[in-house]
């Protein structure tokens, strides 16, 4: 009863600050201390006792109400910091204050013109001042930090109670109140419930004041600026920097949800280390994307550049989150980073023999993030990660949430964050190196059983994203062919299973109706053939099964090059685009998977989904091309199947990214498809800006083959219920529409990279069928182990250089990352829904 009639106490106040008219008193400290007094003991309470609608109404008609009221809550953690909060009431104070603007906060950040309240010069404060306070903003900020640190609060205390040793929080070293060991602390504190609770409403505060990101719409112009709050929490000025990093990344990297081991602990005990370790893994990713002078810097390309160059690193940064990581260079501290990551990551593919006995983790998109800053920002990082077999500890949980996710629209996000790691790792050849150790792991997935490498693996999971994933990820097939292609000079044995998937997107993706359906359709065969070129000519010895399928598929190779360029047999291909294309025999049946296996399922209805602008593409080839319009590229689904028609269809809708230009998210927020942005890969040139649609937040850049990113439809478009923007160029009659030429099938056909696999056909063939009709062979085992012991020594064109396509940054991926992160902890944070309801700009939040 008594609770009940504080919590009616709170609202009454609550009541009476938004009803009044007048501006009440600052000094009235009887009236303002209802809000952060005993009344409220829970976050939710605070919540649930301040609506939204009356936060709006506070603002528009009581702004000076509201001006207080933020005032006096940062004058009482300000105190609070001051004083060490030595008694369970002040504490208690505190939280309520803590509470209080994690619930305000967002609703300052709707309106253009309360944004810079926090950072403007106290009423009565002259400008020019020598004494001038400094802005709340940053008392705000220097208060939390001080609390984060703070004995008997929020960290244990490190000297004997009793008058003769005050413990003074101005004066106190934070580097000795680490939370927790790890890099750069080698003491490990005891863990305590009450401290982990105290950081974790702290750090969501933190969250709060860094989400003013959210509010701002996803144009490039309007995130020139950095944010400041985050700039501040990341400067010299806040002298906890270190400390607060270390303790971040230590919680993080040493958390261990299983723990140890007992069946259903998770059920029996709550963990309260889980809520401190997911928003402090939060605040790391949001600090290190905010810096906007790390444009990160690739190695330099082609075949000579190493993870060792220094000028990757970004240690002249003003971020002292990002100059912190960058300086890490101990090997013992790599390990322990590296293995709290990876045990983190693979946390959901653990088996049991008791269903749900075993705690599984949610945070796995942000690791994602995390350990893709952590390799991009500190190359030492990447290249201790890439000198041992641990890295295959980060590819099977990134391969075992594509293949999951492949036919969520709901989770493109997480598809796009998988693809750039992986991307990234390839373009280094140890990583290629890696990926010829024995795949023994067997995590349950719907892909066919297999004997092999990790290569194996990772070729038989893209194969599936491409020929059975959903349409809005194809403008990933590039990038999932350059990953292929990068690590091809570098693997010694290829399973049957890999090397007939190969041999079969090549035989959908050189189809004629397909590659005179788009402008940069022809890419994908590049692709295939240079794995296959790179290969024979460094990998022979050891890939008679990729040798034989290529043998046996060789009519595939011989099409190509008689490729037909008249504009009749152009007209010919395209009209029979309704008709059936039946695939090779061993695809068009369901092949046997793995035990256990799940089939990847779509979004469950009512899942919320971040709808986010400009999500990047990845476009790369060397070889010119006429200018592309933009089309749809027919589904590779409809290629791969046994039957059903496959129709060139026009473009679907893309929405104007002045509107919002919808994009699906990911399973907690993601990207869509649709893309005015594309990440680059070395040997580029920029297209001029006007081949890209009015409404770009930037101009991208692209490739020597001059391409304009393809759209596809967006689903969020037809949900949103707005007028759909027709793209140009679609493949209908309309005027201007794109259509196939014989000067543009020529363009590239010369160019086709079939030397070395001609010759090799030309010399192995005549060979393998002498053998086949002297022995009256039937069973390839034979012809295999000849292929085993054969070679081409100086049979074969001069090797040509190993080519390598590294990732590199730019503008539209910084604000594609940046609303994809955003979009993540939006959906994470729903207790409390820190974000629910206010009028986030940066995407949309839908219902599927």
């Amino acid at each position: 009863m008594g609770n009940t009639d504080t919590k009616l106490n709170f609202r009454k106040a609550v009541i009476q600050l938004t009803t009044k008219t007048q501006p009440i008193e600052a000094n009235d400290e009887a009236f303002w201390e209802q809000f952060w007094s005993e009344s409220v003991t829970c976050v939710q309470d605070v919540f649930t006792l301040i609506p939204a609608a009356e936060i709006r109404a506070l603002r528009e008609e009581s702004p000076s109400n509201l001006a207080t009221l933020c005032y006096k809550a940062v004058e009482k953690l300000v105190l609070a910091a001051e004083s060490g909060c030595p008694s369970q009431t002040e504490q208690q104070t505190v939280l309520n204050c803590v509470r209080l603007l994690s619930r305000i906060l967002p609703y300052i950040f709707e309106d253009p013109d309360w944004r810079g309240f926090f950072w403007s010069t106290l009423p009565g404060q002259s400008e020019e001042g020598e004494n001038e306070s400094p802005p709340l903003a940053q008392s705000l900020i220097n208060a939390v930090c001080d609390l984060l640190f703070c004995p008997d609060f929020s960290v244990s205390s490190a000297r004997k109670s009793g008058p003769d040793n005050p413990e003074d929080i101005s004066t106190i070293d934070s580097c000795e109140y680490i939370w927790e060991s790890g890099v750069g602390f080698a003491h490990s504190p005891p863990q305590n419930a009450t401290h982990d609770q105290n950081r974790t409403e702290l750090l969501k505060l933190c969250l709060t004041c860094f989400s003013e990101t959210m509010y701002l719409p996803p144009v490039a112009d309007a995130h020139n600026a950095p944010n400041q709050w985050i700039q501040y929490f990341t400067s010299t000025e806040n002298r906890h920097a270190l400390p607060l990093f270390t303790s971040l990344l230590n919680c993080l990297c040493s958390y261990d949800p299983v723990g140890y081991g007992v069946p259903y602990n998770h059920l029996m005990f709550s963990d309260h280390r889980e809520p401190l370790v997911e928003v402090a893994l939060q605040v790391l990713c949001v600090t290190m994307e905010n810096d906007q002078s790390a444009a990160a810097v690739t190695v330099d390309g082609t075949s000579g550049g190493t993870a060792m160059d220094q000028g990757s690193d970004a240690g002249g940064s003003d971020n002292l989150f990002l100059n912190y990581l960058s300086r890490i260079h101990r090997e013992e501290d790599f390990a322990f980073l590296l293995k709290g990551i990876t045990r983190l990551l693979n946390n959901p593919l653990a088996q049991t023999y008791l269903p749900g006995s075993s705690k599984r983790i949610q945070f796995y998109q942000e690791l994602l993030v995390l350990f893709w800053k952590m390799c991009d920002i500190n190359k030492k990082f990447m290249f201790f990660v890439l000198k041992s077999s641990d890295v295959l500890d980060i590819l099977v949980p990134i391969l075992y949430n594509l293949n999951d996710a492949r036919a969520d629209q709901s989770r493109v996000g997480l598809m796009h964050i998988g693809v750039f790691i992986l991307l990234l790792l390839s373009g280094e050849r140890n990583f290629g190196v890696r990926l010829n150790k024995p795949y023994s792991v067997r995590v349950p997935m719907d892909i066919p059983v297999f004997t092999g490498t990790h290569a194996d693996f990772l070729i038989i999971v893209f194969h599936k994203i491409i020929t059975t994933g959903h349409q809005r990820l194809q403008p990933l097939f590039d990038c999932l062919l350059t990953i292929i292609v990068n690590v091809s000079p570098y693997l010694k044995t290829m399973s049957m299973v890999a090397s007939t998937k190969l041999l079969h997107l090549l035989e959908a993706f050189s189809t004629p109706w397909f590659l005179f359906a788009s402008p940069t359709n022809h890419h994908l065969v590049f692709f295939l053939l240079e794995v296959f070129n790179n290969i024979i000519q460094y990998q022979f010895d050891g890939n008679s099964n990729l040798v034989y399928t290529i043998i046996r598929k060789r009519n595939v190779f011989h099409q190509l090059a008689n490729l037909p360029v008249d504009h009749s047999a152009i007209a010919r291909a395209l009209t029979k685009r309704g008709k059936k294309f039946v695939p090779p025999p061993l695809d068009s049946r369901e092949p046997q998977t793995m035990e256990g296996a799940v089939p990847a399922a779509e979004a469950e209805p009512g899942t919320l989904k971040v709808s986010l602008a400009a999500t990047p593409r990845l476009d790369k080839m060397t070889e010119k091309s006429a200018p592309d319009e933009g089309h749809r590229q027919p589904t590779l689904k409809e290629i791969a199947e046994s039957t059903g028609t496959h129709s060139i269809q026009p473009v679907s809708e893309i929405q104007d990214p002045m509107t919002t230009e919808s994009a699906q998210g990911a399973e907690a927020g993601g990207g869509d498809a649709e893309s005015t942005q594309r990440p680059t890969l070395e040997k580029i040139e920029s297209l001029p800006a006007s081949s890209y649609p009015p409404n770009s937040p930037t101009t991208p850049t692209t490739p020597t083959s001059p391409t304009t990113p393809t759209s596809l439809s967006s689903p969020a478009s037809s949900i949103s219920g707005r007028k759909p923007v027709r793209r140009a160029g679609s493949t209908t009659s309309q005027p201007g529409a794109w259509v196939a030429t014989p000067e543009w099938v020529q363009s590239w056909k010369q160019k086709l990279p079939l030397q070395t696999i001609m010759r090799m056909l030309q010399v192995l063939v005549p060979q393998v069928e002498k053998i086949c009709i002297d022995k009256g062979l039937t069973d390839e085992t034979e012809i295999l182990k000849f292929l085993q012991h054969g070679t081409l020594v100086g049979l074969l064109p001069v090797p040509h250089p190993i080519l390598i396509r590294k990732y590199q940054a730019n503008s539209g991926t910084t604000m594609w990352f940046r609303t994809y992160l955003w979009g993540v902890i939006y959906l994470r944070n729903v207790d409390p829904p820190i974000w629910y309801d206010t009028n986030v700009k940066l995407f949309e939040i839908q219902r599927v």
